[in-house]
């Protein structure tokens, strides 16, 4: 984290509520996917919630993991730096939130570069992995490597077509929803304000 002193009261509740979305299961879920997707000899964090942050802290894993989505030659991120400056390590987490959003993650599921950098909201860099993953399965393009059971599917659209006379067909049936007024009448209907007549 950076230099920051301890948080009390009501920003220290904020912290811990934030800090129990944090999912340990997915965390290793995530570094096997990591570790499976970019192919390479990367080191297995020890487990919890620092180590993940300090592992993926500089962001080369991260440019790594979105380069190894994209077929050979066409990578979104041409450089990836392992410079151990601090602005340069968040250009490149940057870089990655950049990437992952023209790949087709939405804006709602993607955190912010402090969310990884200062430790503030490992949740949310889960959420935009998993978002990832996901998407990256759903793409079934050959460039996931990795466990299809570790993602869930996204949606896919289902478009209906419907010919002229289809469409023309519709317009003369009466939906359920509009009621009927078959076997209604105004038979003994009074006026508003009238009592009712009782004989």
């Amino acid at each position: 984290m950076a230099n920051r002193g301890p948080s009390y009261g009501l920003s220290r509740e904020v912290q811990e509520k934030i800090e129990q979305k944090y999912d340990p299961e997915l965390e290793s879920r995530l570094v096997n996917w990591i570790i499976v997707q970019c192919g390479e000899q990367i080191e297995h964090p020890p487990p919890g919630r620092q180590h993940f942050q300090t592992w993926l802290m500089d962001g080369t894993l991260l440019c790594k993991l979105i380069n190894s989505l994209y077929p050979k030659g066409s990578e979104p991120i041409a450089k990836i730096s392992e410079s151990k400056m601090a602005f340069k390590q968040m250009e490149q987490i940057s870089q990655f939130l950049k990437a992952a959003e023209i790949y087709g993650v939405r804006t709602t599921d993607i955190f912010q570069t402090v969310d990884l950098w200062e430790g503030k909201d490992m949740a949310a860099v889960q959420r935009t992995l998993m978002a990832l993953g996901s998407l990256a399965i759903t793409k079934d393009d050959g460039c996931y490597k990795g466990d299809p059971s570790w993602f869930h599917r996204k949606a896919q659209q289902n478009r209906r077509g419907f010919s002229e006379e289809q469409l023309r067909q519709g317009q003369n049936v009466i939906g359920l929803q509009m009621g009927s007024n078959k076997g209604a009448s105004q038979s003994g209907m009074t006026g508003y304000g009238m009592p009712r007549q009782i004989i």
